[in-house]
C-alpha cells in the first residue's frame, strides 16, 4: 500500500480495535434488538475495562482469540470489501469475490492485533445515533479520548441485518477505512487486475502474521 494509505490506516486502527474487542465480550441475544449506539457504547465500555485490567499485554493472544472467535458476526465484511475493491468487485468472479473477503476479513483481524499493544488508559465520549430515513444505516460517533492528546472523533457506519446491527465503515477523525483502502486497491487492480489484488492483500497478511509472531 502507498505511504498515504498506510498512514491513515495507523490512525484508526487503534479505535478499531477497541470495538472489534468489546463486540466479542458482550453478544447478548438481545443485540439484534439493541440500538446501535446503545449496543457500541455499552461494550466498548466493557472492553476497556477490560483492557485496564490487562494492561500487561493488552494484544495479547487471549484477547486476539477473543475477537476472532466471537467478533467477525458483527461486521459485515463482504459489503466492506465490495466498498473497498470497488469497480474490481464487479469484475470479479464468484470465487475471487470470496477470496477478496476472505483476506479482507484477515487483514483487518491482522492490522488491528498490533494496534492493541498501544492501549494507554483511552476512555470514551459518544454523541447520540444518526439514522437514515428508513432506519436501515445508523452513524455511531464516538470520541477517543487519550492522556495528553487530542481527542480522536470515530464514527461507526452501520446496516440493520436480521441478526442485529452490523459495521460496514470506520471513520477516524473523518478518514473513511472504506475509502482509504479503495484508494490502495484500486491502484493494484489497475496494475496486476483482481488476481493481482489478491496476491497483494496475500501478501500483506503473510507480512503481518509474521510481525504479529515477532512481537
Amino acid at each position: 500500500m502507498h505511504h498515504d494509505a498506510t498512514r491513515s490506516l495507523r490512525r484508526w486502527t487503534g479505535a478499531l480495535s477497541v470495538l472489534l474487542i468489546a463486540l466479542a465480550l458482550a453478544l447478548p441475544a438481545s443485540a439484534a434488538t439493541e440500538e446501535p449506539d446503545a449496543l457500541v457504547k455499552r461494550v466498548s465500555e466493557e472492553v476497556l475495562q477490560i483492557l485496564k485490567e490487562n494492561q500487561d499485554n493488552p494484544g495479547g493472544a487471549k484477547v486476539q482469540a477473543l475477537v476472532k472467535e466471537k467478533v467477525l458476526g458483527h461486521f459485515d465484511f463482504a459489503r466492506m470489501a465490495a466498498l473497498a475493491a470497488g469497480l474490481s468487485w464487479r469484475k470479479a468472479t464468484p470465487e475471487q469475490k470470496t477470496e477478496l473477503t476472505d483476506q479482507f476479513r484477515t487483514l483487518l483481524v491482522r492490522t488491528y492485533a498490533s494496534a492493541l499493544g498501544k492501549f494507554k488508559g483511552q476512555t470514551l465520549e459518544f454523541d447520540p445515533q444518526r439514522k437514515s430515513a428508513d432506519q436501515r444505516k445508523a452513524i455511531v460517533r464516538s470520541r477517543l479520548l487519550q492522556p495528553g492528546a487530542e481527542a480522536i472523533t470515530v464514527d461507526y457506519k452501520m446496516i440493520a441485518a436480521a441478526s442485529g446491527w452490523k459495521v460496514y465503515d470506520v471513520s477516524v477523525d473523518g478518514i473513511s477505512l472504506v475509502t482509504t483502502y479503495r484508494d490502495a486497491f484500486a491502484q493494484e487492480a489497475r496494475a496486476n487486475g483482481v488476481d493481482g489484488l489478491i496476491r497483494m492483500l496475500t501478501d500483506k497478511n503473510a507480512t503481518l502474521a509474521r510481525d504479529n509472531e515477532a512481537a
